[in-house]
């Protein structure tokens, strides 16, 4: 939610994100596969609102939310909608890209959107005012941290992190990139990638998702409750991997 990367590799992507939230928050539902709408999506569920921050669709898509557009924002007394929500409303849609551009945000608090969706990479932000859509690179790895947790200069010091651990795992897998998740920037474990501020705010999971062109796998660790979760998801229709 508050940290996501991306790397391509041959034939397949690794979208690897950290739940950053308050300690006191409700323990989420460990990864399921069902039905929103017409669609059938693999998501963990957040269990206080109900809607997730990471998540595959059956069309091969994979989306991830961070919190924050483009800036720190005071949050509003009350919102319409929760983003955990909207971010459902719109993975179950056929054509993603098209879904974040359509819907109604008015009244929904800033956020941003990573997402894979057939061959494309693309950055949306929702600033609590205006929509952004940015295709980004799918051949380079990206690292992403919310502006709500982390002022520019800590994003870039984790940016300086990630390329220096690149270096170290040019060709990496799924355990190579959940350890960055886990320990990358451990000397500063207030802004560390797994961060923890006086246990007031903490990364509480780790998410991991590998895709190919088939179908996608999601692994999941509960840091809080030490548990971990497996969970696979078949594409119904070919998406091309760059």
């Amino acid at each position: 939610m508050c940290t996501v990367t991306f790397i391509p590799l041959q034939g397949k992507v690794l979208l690897t994100s950290n739940r950053d939230e308050k300690g006191v928050r409700k323990k989420a539902v460990a990864p399921v596969i069902q039905m929103v709408g017409q669609t059938k999506l693999l998501f963990p569920q957040d269990a206080q609102a109900g809607g997730t921050w990471i998540g595959v669709a059956e069309t091969g898509t994979v989306m991830v939310l961070l919190n924050g557009g483009f800036i720190k924002h005071e949050p509003a007394a009350a919102y319409r909608k929760s983003r955990g929500l909207i971010f459902l409303d719109i993975l179950s849609q056929t054509n993603t890209l098209n879904a974040y551009r359509k819907i109604n945000l008015l009244g929904i608090e800033p956020f941003t959107l990573i997402i894979w969706e057939g061959g494309h990479l693309y950055e949306c932000r929702w600033s609590g005012e205006e929509k952004y859509i940015r295709e980004v690179d799918p051949t380079k790895p990206h690292i992403w941290s919310s502006v709500t947790l982390y002022t520019q200069e800590m994003i870039q010091k984790r940016e300086d992190w990630f390329n220096v651990w690149l270096k170290q795992y040019p060709y990496p897998e799924s355990k190579d990139i959940l350890s960055f998740h886990l320990f990358g920037g451990h000397e500063d474990p207030e802004n560390g990638i797994r961060m923890n501020r006086n246990n007031e705010m903490l990364t509480v999971s780790v998410t991991n998702i590998i895709c190919d062109d088939r179908s996608a796998t999601m692994f999941y660790k509960d840091i809080i409750h030490q548990e971990q979760h497996q969970l696979s998801l078949s594409f119904v229709q070919q998406q091309p991997v760059s």
